[in-house]
């Protein structure tokens, strides 16, 4: 029995619909993602590689019992049914870029040429891009005083994470991962009381439990040392660096238990100094009264500003996922030009 289409959707279907079209048309190349909020974040990617001859459309897949999500949903509809030019993945990369192919979901996003993914763990690494987060704090604020140094801030965070993120990938490649998980990575690593205008104190209290926790990996997995080593090299090879780990985690844990925390105390911070500003120089009390009401219609929630985040663009992990799609892109018009059905002779 033939399958319903919208179980169904083969690279075919979208390679037929766009034959149709006359020469002159841009051929559609649907891009299935996992979720709602992954949309806008990929059609951000995929923006700048349309042309006079190409465009995405971003979706989640399409099934009989509805749109489907997650990071299975997006694969199953291209890497089962059939990839090609015309029909792509984008998913979050998770532990799956690192992880280079030892486990089956890895094997799938890395074995498949359309199937593209963020490098970084997750679309929320990319939101919390610590070289943005000043603007952000700007944006919700209005107040432009740097406070705190974000970028310094996490560059120390990311390298007295670093060393237990390495167990943590050791033990997800290998029969380990039960034994030390996300969560438990995660638990780890949050920051517990920052103080913004002492955050010496928190990455002080940080270093004391991570170096517990990687005496602890170390004792009881002694035979692992050569194979921790050769893992760092690898890793940085792959783009991670001690300064970049927070990048490489778990993006929801790092959004919602470090990063969210972090900006709503120095927004805080800035809201008040401002408030304190317009209390101190209005005229009277009426002026006083105007400019808070129009100052606290002006100023934007800290959550729904981290989503909105977009100052990832020029960050190196973004351009090499627009980089890898150009490149898969040059590579099929290549193709198809240099076949012999499209020569002449």
């Amino acid at each position: 029995m033939a399958k319903k289409l919208y179980e169904n959707i083969s690279n075919r279907y979208f390679e037929a619909a766009n034959a149709m079209k006359a020469k002159d048309q841009r051929r559609r190349i649907v891009a299935y993602v996992e979720s709602y909020d992954d949309v806008f974040f990929w059609r951000t990617v995929l923006s700048a590689l349309e042309n006079d001859k190409r465009y995405f459309e971003v979706m989640l897949p399409a099934r009989k019992e509805g749109l489907g999500r997650g990071k299975k949903s997006a694969l199953m509809s291209v890497v089962d049914n059939g990839a090609g030019k015309d029909m792509i993945a984008c998913v979050d990369a998770d532990y799956d870029y690192l992880l280079q192919g030892a486990s089956p979901t890895s094997r799938k996003v890395l074995g498949n040429p359309y199937v593209f993914h963020t490098f970084v763990y997750a679309i929320e690494n990319f939101q919390c891009y610590a070289p943005s987060l000043h603007d952000l704090c700007v944006m919700v604020t209005l107040n432009d005083h740097r406070i705190f140094d974000f970028e310094r801030f996490f560059k120390e965070y990311s390298e007295i994470c670093y060393p237990l993120f390495v167990w943590s990938v050791w033990a997800y490649r290998t029969i380990h991962y039960g034994e030390f998980s996300l969560s438990d990575y995660g638990k780890v690593v949050e920051l517990g009381g920052l103080d913004v205008q002492k955050p010496q104190l928190a990455l002080a209290h940080l270093q004391q439990k991570v170096q517990r926790k990687v005496l602890f990996m170390q004792r009881h997995y002694p035979h692992a040392q050569t194979a921790y080593d050769a893992l760092k090299q690898e890793l940085f090879e792959l783009g991670v660096t001690p300064q970049t780990t927070y990048l490489y985690m778990q993006g929801h844990h790092l959004m919602d238990a470090v990063v969210t925390p972090t900006v709503i105390k120095v927004c805080n911070r800035l809201r008040l100094e401002r408030e304190n500003e317009i209390h101190r120089t209005a005229i009277h009390r009426t002026q006083m009264y105007n400019e808070m009401a129009c100052y606290e219609n002006s100023i934007d929630d800290v959550k729904r500003a981290i989503k909105r985040n977009q100052g990832y663009t020029n960050s190196k992990q973004f351009l090499q996922i627009r980089a890898l799609i150009q490149s898969r892109l040059d590579d099929e018009e290549n193709t198809a030009v240099s076949s012999p059905s499209n020569n002449s002779c």
